[in-house]
C-alpha cells in the first residue's frame, strides 16, 4: 500500500517492487528437504531387482507389505531384519486387519534361487498364499 506524502517533506522513491529473495530462500529450503526425504520413501531394503518385462499390478489405497531378501540371504520386513521361523508369526496379525493380503517379495538378484522358494515355501505353509514378486522394468535398448 503507498501512502502519500504532502508537499512540505522530502520526496523519497516508494518501492513498487517484489522482494522475491525471501521466496528464493524458502523454495530452495524446500527442495533440500524434498530431495532428502524422497528416497526414504521406499519401502523395505535395497536390493538388485531382477528385471522384467511383466505388467505392474493395481495400487492399492493401503502401504504394502514389503519382504526383501538380500544379497546374503537375510529377509527383512520393510526395513527390520527377521528371523525365517519367525516371519509368518508377525505377518499373520500384520494381515488380519487389512483388506488386502498381499505381501511383495523383493528377492535380490544375486541371492540363490533356493533362498527364494524357502521364504515362499516358509509363507504359504503359514497360509500366506497371495504373494507378489517385485522387479524392475528392463532398460529400453539403445540404437
Amino acid at each position: 500500500m503507498a501512502f502519500h506524502q504532502s508537499a512540505g517533506e522530502e520526496d523519497e522513491a516508494i518501492l513498487s517492487e517484489i522482494n522475491i529473495t525471501p521466496l528464493v530462500d524458502v523454495m530452495l529450503v524446500l527442495l533440500i528437504i524434498f530431495m532428502i526425504t524422497a528416497p526414504m520413501l521406499h519401502q523395505g531394503i535395497e536390493v538388485a531387482l531382477p528385471k522384467s518385462d511383466s505388467p505392474n499390478l493395481p495400487l492399492r489405497k493401503e502401504d504394502p507389505i514389503v519382504l526383501s531378501v538380500n544379497r546374503e540371504g537375510l529377509i527383512y520386513l520393510r526395513d527390520r531384519p527377521v528371523h525365517p521361523t519367525k516371519l509368518v508369526e508377525i505377518l499373520s496379525p500384520m494381515l488380519r486387519g487389512r483388506s488386502d493380503e498381499t505381501v511383495f517379495l523383493k528377492g535380490d538378484r544375486d541371492v540363490a534361487y533356493g533362498r527364494i522358494i524357502e521364504v515362499l515355501d516358509t509363507l504359504h505353509k503359514g497360509g500366506i498364499v497371495k504373494i507378489g514378486m517385485v522387479t524392475e522394468k528392463p532398460e529400453p535398448a539403445r540404437r
